[in-house]
């Protein structure tokens, strides 16, 4: 069984190249670090949002990290024209980093997928000098409603959240960041919700969420939800189409990302 919920296959790398092109202005608006700082990016993945982040904060040097050697290739390959970013190889808990050694911590969609997160922030702290500031972004499945909404639909929906669940991970953990910020030792917390609602008013928006994002990120788990006989296939498949029909005529879909930022003291 993959690790990763949504897989490693060619798709899941196109659904995060789109995922940070779409939503980069609702969840990188504001983030900006000062010119030389040095940041610390824990699982970096592809690093779709390294470059959203280097694209924002000009003149920074980040460190990205991440557990997986064919991830951090990609990595690689899509950050080559970047000069202010070194890739690394490692474990943030098991090969922890010198303490005090960044000024800043950009976490993003890694919380979700560790079985430790109060860990992995703690870790994140002592490498963050006093004084610095992180910022962590993540989803919450939970808050997630569309219409039409079916029964079929719904149990692919889920379907996602159990499999993410079984690796260890927490699909709904973005209204927990303020408490796992605070228990990490993170002091001067504030989250805020980052909102997608998108009908046929905002159709371009829609297409795109539904289309490129919602629904490849469910397929990837399609073949674990089928082993673990949460769903049969035939059901799987009428729920994708179901889940699809959102984007179309009087569809609607609604999900709530949380940004959380907060101080080393």
């Amino acid at each position: 069984m993959d690790p990763y919920v949504h897989g490693y296959a060619p798709r899941e790398t196109q659904r995060l190249a789109d995922q940070a092109a779409i939503l980069r202005a609702l969840l990188h608006d504001g983030v900006a670090f000062p010119p030389g700082s040095r940041v610390l990016e824990p699982g970096c993945g592809t690093g779709m949002q390294t470059a959203a982040l280097l694209a924002g904060s000009r003149g920074i040097r980040v460190t990205a990290i991440d557990i997986d050697a064919a991830q951090l290739a990609r990595a690689r390959a899509a950050l080559a024209s970047e000069s202010g970013v070194e890739l690394v190889e490692g474990d943030l808990l098991a090969a922890p980093l010198a303490p005090a050694s960044f000024d800043h911590a950009f976490v993003c969609f890694l919380l979700e997928h560790v079985p430790q997160p109060a860990a992995a922030l703690a870790a994140v702290r002592r490498a963050v000098a006093p004084g610095g500031g992180i910022v962590v972004i993540e989803g919450d499945h939970g808050s997630c409603r569309f219409h039409p909404e079916t029964a079929a639909s719904r149990v692919v929906w889920e379907a996602l959240s159990t499999c993410q669940r079984r690796l260890g991970g927490d699909p709904d953990i973005g209204r927990r960041l303020h408490g796992l910020l605070t228990s990490a030792g993170f002091t001067d917390v504030t989250v805020e919700p980052r909102l997608v609602y998108a009908d046929a008013g905002r159709d371009a928006l829609r297409d795109g969420f539904v289309r490129r994002i919602i629904v490849p990120m469910v397929q990837g788990a399609r073949d674990q939800a089928i082993a673990a006989r949460l769903v049969e296939p035939a059901a799987w498949n009428q729920g994708i189409a179901e889940l699809l029909a959102t984007a179309d005529g009087d569809g609607a879909f609604c999900y709530t990302f949380f940004r959380a930022r907060a101080r080393n003291p």
